[in-house]
Formats: structure tokens, sequence, C-alpha cells
């Protein structure tokens, strides 16, 4: 296969694909939607053996606990791909969206309207749920989508295609609008990743190796966030039971997303008491703990931990736990080793919450919940194309409106400049 024609070819398509979903109206896109999602409901046992296909596959060639977890479509991951097309259906359209409009001293009216990026590139490793839930957001968001998967979940992408084909098809729109890289070849990346004329933005999702690789070789802007190194800060004021239970399961829920937690912090205060209910907690759960010197002297059988795990993504059972000087220790601790990714306070005091929520820069901050919340589908966007860490245009998980722009407006009756 020559790679670079035939990722020319998907370009070209998908360009033309945009203009007609950018002009079509709400209740199509709607339509397509909504037809995707009764195409994968009635082709479960079709995933189900491709996905077989897939993991048979991983196993073989070594993939790791967290890469199989990831790749896995399980019936409850259908019926969450499902639903998730069904929420994203129901999902007010930004496009179209005209707001701040005002009038000048000219008489004019100026505002501003919510307009689709155009075609978005999706690069992303082993999970084929997201190749639903990035095709829907960036569907009902008017935008066209190439989608590349890892080559680890060739077999799941291609069913899920078949079903995405059928959902377009059933509403009137160009098949290209969606379209899956159906080549394992790496430089089907390299291309994608360098067609400015055919591509708008670029959203990795996977290692950070990808994420690296994408950021520094792209020509074509990025949204993306590198690492999850989240944390869970307990404070002195925190209710013990809330705290157990909150970093077991922000830990614990899932190893091998972004939004677990891969730090503990725990306020000096508070540390004596708690610290040896959180490791038998853990060690219920056979997660490995890598502790500074005072947890080492609070809790046996710790690691003692060195300075890279305080900037470690596991994504394994592994956590590293360290007691602070309170929340000026934890504060300083976050912004130091923090990715920007996630990070929670367990308190009941208000006043250090608020001080958390406006001194941590992180693009999600939560108080009293667990950093898995951290999610598209959790935050009411329907689902998530990425979590954005970066400052301009999205951050945090980006649904709708992060997939748009703007562009002002005017509005006069024969107005001139005088």
């Amino acid at each position: 296969m020559d790679v670079a024609a035939y990722m020319a070819e998907l370009g070209q398509q998908a360009r033309a694909a945009s203009r007609e979903v950018a002009r079509s109206s709400t209740a199509v896109r709607n339509r397509a939607l909504l037809a995707t999602a009764d195409a994968l409901d009635a082709a479960r046992s079709e995933l189900a053996s491709a996905n077989r296909k897939d993991l048979e596959c991983g196993r073989d060639n070594g993939l790791d606990s967290a890469m199989l977890d990831r790749l896995e479509l399980t019936p409850q991951r259908i019926d969450t791909m499902i639903e998730g097309l069904r929420q994203v259906a129901a999902l007010p359209d930004p496009v179209g969206v005209i707001t701040d409009m005002t009038y000048r001293p000219s008489g004019i009216q100026v505002g501003k309207m919510r307009v689709p990026l155009g075609v978005i590139g999706i690069i992303y490793e082993s999970r084929p749920n997201v190749t639903v839930e990035a095709a829907s957001l960036c569907l009902k968001s008017g935008n066209a989508t190439i989608l590349r998967g890892g080559s680890e979940a060739i077999h799941s992408n291609q069913a899920i295609a078949r079903c995405l084909g059928l959902g377009l098809r059933a509403a009137g729109l160009p098949e290209s609008a969606v379209q899956v890289v159906n080549t394992t070849d790496r430089a089907a990346v390299g291309e994608l990743i360098t067609m400015p004329q055919y591509v708008d933005v670029i959203v990795p999702r996977g290692g950070k190796g990808l994420i690296e690789r994408i950021s520094r070789d792209a020509r074509v802007p990025v949204i993306k966030h590198l690492d999850g190194v989240c944390h869970v800060y307990i404070d002195s004021h925190a209710d013990p039971e809330k705290a157990l239970n909150v970093a077991v399961n922000a830990k614990t829920h899932r190893y091998g997303t972004c939004n677990t937690m891969e730090t503990l912090l725990v306020d000096q205060e508070v540390a004596e008491g708690l610290l040896p209910l959180l490791a038998q907690r853990f060690r219920e759960k056979s997660v490995e703990l890598r502790g500074c010197q005072r947890t080492c002297s609070l809790i046996e059988g710790v690691v003692p931990a060195t300075q890279e795990d305080w900037q470690a993504e596991y994504l394994a059972p592994i956590l590293a736990v360290k007691v602070v000087d309170g929340l000026d220790g934890a504060i300083e601790h976050i912004n130091q080793y923090s990715s920007q990714h996630t990070d929670s306070i367990i308190t009941e005091n208000y006043t250090r919450a608020r001080r958390f929520l406006t001194e941590v820069d992180s693009s999600s901050v939560m108080v009293n919940a667990s950093t898995r919340f951290a999610d598209g589908f959790e935050y009411g966007l329907g689902a998530e194309i990425g979590i954005s860490t970066d400052k301009i245009h999205a951050r945090g998980p980006v649904g709708l409106e992060g997939l748009t722009s703007q562009k002002y407006v005017v509005f006069g009756d024969g107005h001139i400049r005088a």
C-alpha cells in the first residue's frame, strides 16, 4: 500500500465530507447517531468476535494487563458506547449558536457564532470504545473525522466502523464523514499529522511516548495531555470514612486510566491514625505502596519512594504515598509534580477547599470526590474526545464545545463606515 497516497485520499474525502456535515441540520446528525447506536446494539456478537481476535493477538504479543484492560469490549462497555451515542444525540447542538450580541456606537450589531473546526484527526491506542466516543462528538459538532486506532484493536475498530457507516448512510450523510484508517502501518500517523491542507486539529489519546511524538512532529494544532499524575490530598479536616472510600476508589476502580490516582498525600496531623487503615485497604486490593520516610515509619512493608515515584504515572496497582505539612505542603507538592490533569482534596473545611480549588493549577480540581470522575461522560458531556491539560482553546475533558470555534458575525442595515 502507498500509505501517503491512501492518507491523502482519506484527507480529501474528509475535507469534502466536512462541508456536508457542517451544513447538515441537528436532526440529521442526531439521526446518524441514533442509527449508529441501533447498529451497535444489533452487532453485539460481531463486536465480541472481533474483540476476541484482538485480545488473543494482544496476549500473544505480550501486551500487559493495563493494555488488555483498555482493549477489552465487555458487554457493559458496549452498553456504555450505545448510551453515549444516545446521550450525545440528546445534547444541545452548539453549532450556529450566536452569543454576545451587542450594538456598537456605529449602529451595527456584533456577536459570535459557534462553528465546527472542520476535519479532526484522532490518534489513539487500545481502547476501541474511543472510536465511538470520538466519532459521536465530532459528528454532533458538525465535524468530519479521521480515526487512527492502535494496531492492537484493528479488528474491533473495523467492526465499529461498519456500524458507523450504517448510521451515516441511514441519515443520508456521506460515510466519509467518519473514516477509520484500515492500515496498521505506523507511517499513516506521520502522514495524518502533517496534512494541514486536509486536517484542522489532531487529538492524540494514548501513552506519553505517542503524544510526545505527535506534539513534536505535527504540522497541525494538537489538543493533548501527556501524563495523568493525579493526586488525592487527605486534609486534617477530612471525614475519615470519606477519605478511605475516595482514596481507595481513586486508585483501585481501574488502574489503566489517566484519571486514576497515582500519589496519595496525607496531612501529618492525621497520618498516624489514617495511614494504617489506608494501608490495610490497599493491601486487600494487592496495591504496592511506595512511601516517603514518614510514611515508612508509620506503616510496615512500604517500599521507600524515590524522586521518580512522585512524577510516575504507574497505570498499575502501585501507589506513591507522602505525608505532607498541611495544605501548604500539599499544594506545593501537587504544583511541582502534578501533570495538571486532576487533583482532589478531602476536607470538611470550606475555606481550605476553596483555597485548594484556587491554588491547584490543574484542568480538573475536586473536593471530596474521586479523581475517577474526571471524564466527559461523568461531566455530562455525553462522551469525550480526550482530556486537555493545555490552557488555550480547550481544557479538561473536551466535549462538543471544545470541538467548535467561534467567528464574529455582524448585522447591519446598509451601514457604512464614516
